[in-house]
């Protein structure tokens, strides 16, 4: 089984004692991930404390160019980080959305401004996180008028291709993608909540037999396969039974 890893949620006023712990995870088993940066954060749930932000970098996009140099992939994620819709989209792991639900031309704007933001900051990517994972077909007709070719959501075992972009799955459940032979994940990590006693639980991930661990570089250089409606149908209902299962869970 051959994993990438992502890390959502990245901002200049995130934990960063948090991801700096992560951060030294990663680079001591080498793996380079996908980060997705939210250009213009007004989550306040996203904020780390005044401490937690003592050691941030003094210039966040000169780090996150420094971080693409060394091999990491950045997605956007998002624009504010704000949920405004109580809409799941076409792949319902939440009920609510930053997106989903919203017309076409202001999903349109929203994501051509937070593009522009990147790349005012001479950070260029090609690749959505959606918050929640949630998106609509509006998303992904705005996404592709963007010059937007891929995602970082669905289930699967490798890339596909739908609606003219192609998708890199996530894991459905870790612990049993784990125990997988062959094929493809991600492996979503929100560094902000993660506590110190649980580093210990994602080395063991990490150290796991039968896994390759991968950059998601290398992930995204991975053929995909058309997806056709019955695989979408599919898709649908476990992010549906996974939405269900969580808040029975909860």
């Amino acid at each position: 089984m051959k994993i990438a890893v992502r890390l959502d949620d990245i901002t200049p006023d995130m934990d960063w004692q948090r991801f700096f712990r992560f951060k030294a995870l990663l680079d001591q088993y080498q793996v380079k991930p996908l980060i997705g940066v939210v250009p213009d954060n007004r989550d306040e749930n996203l904020r780390g404390s005044s401490e937690s932000r003592k050691d941030a970098p003094a210039d966040f996009y000169a780090y996150i160019i420094g971080l693409q140099e060394e091999g990491w992939s950045v997605a956007l994620h998002g624009m504010n980080h704000v949920y405004s819709t109580k809409k799941g989209g076409l792949f319902p792991l939440n009920d609510f959305s930053e997106y989903a639900g919203k017309p076409y031309e202001e999903q349109k704007e929203m994501i051509a401004r937070g593009k522009q933001i990147l790349e005012e900051h001479g950070v260029h990517t090609d690749l959505f996180m959606a918050p929640a994972h949630s998106y609509d077909r509006n998303t992904l007709r705005a996404l592709k008028e963007n010059g937007f070719q891929a995602l970082t959501d669905g289930f699967g075992e490798q890339p596909y291709l739908w609606q003219g972009l192609t998708f890199y799955p996530i894991s459905f459940r870790l612990s049993d993608t784990l125990k997988k032979k062959k094929g493809y994940s991600t492996m979503v990590v929100h560094t902000g909540t993660i506590q110190e006693n649980e580093l210990a639980g994602y080395e063991k991930r990490f150290q796991a037999e039968g896994v390759t661990w991968i950059s998601y570089e290398e992930y995204r250089k991975v053929p995909a396969v058309k997806r056709g409606l019955s695989g979408r149908i599919r898709e649908y209902l476990m992010a549906r039974a996974k939405f269900v299962l969580v808040r029975l869970h909860h």
